[in-house]
């Protein structure tokens, strides 16, 4: 699939990391999301219920990374490209966490993680997780 709709620099604040001082004071996040669909029906149609609304991705991502904190960037990269997984029409994702403030004791502008992600890892995903219960 060639099409995408793409979300940059998405700011969240969370509470996710190793250290004590990350879980209680928190820091921002900066998430990308690139979901790939065909955009054809959405585009000949000019119907929004074929595409996916960008907004709603926006808060729903949002609303992913800002709950539940864990230790590492790369489960956060991972919830992302569930949540985005579950809109309908999304065939595939790629998703990056950055993380500007993380506690590395150089200079740096910033560290990410990008992962991509599509439909048959996600039911594979789910199942395997159907399993551990």
């Amino acid at each position: 699939m060639t099409d995408s709709i793409t979300l940059t620099g998405l700011a969240v604040r969370a509470n996710h990391g190793v250290f004590d001082f990350e879980r209680e004071n928190g820091q921002t996040f900066l998430i990308d999301v690139t979901v790939w669909l065909d955009l054809g029906p959405a585009a000949s149609g000019d119907a929004l219920l074929a595409t996916v609304h960008y907004g709603e991705l926006a808060e729903a991502v949002h609303a992913a990374v800002s709950s539940d904190p864990v230790d590492l960037i790369e489960t956060v990269a991972e919830r992302v490209a569930r949540v985005a997984l579950s809109f309908a029409a999304v065939e595939r994702v790629r998703a990056t966490v950055h993380k500007p403030d993380a506690p590395i004791g150089v200079p740096f502008t910033d560290v990410a993680v990008t992962i991509e992600r599509d439909r048959e890892w996600a039911a594979h995903a789910e199942f395997a997780s159907e399993e551990r219960r």
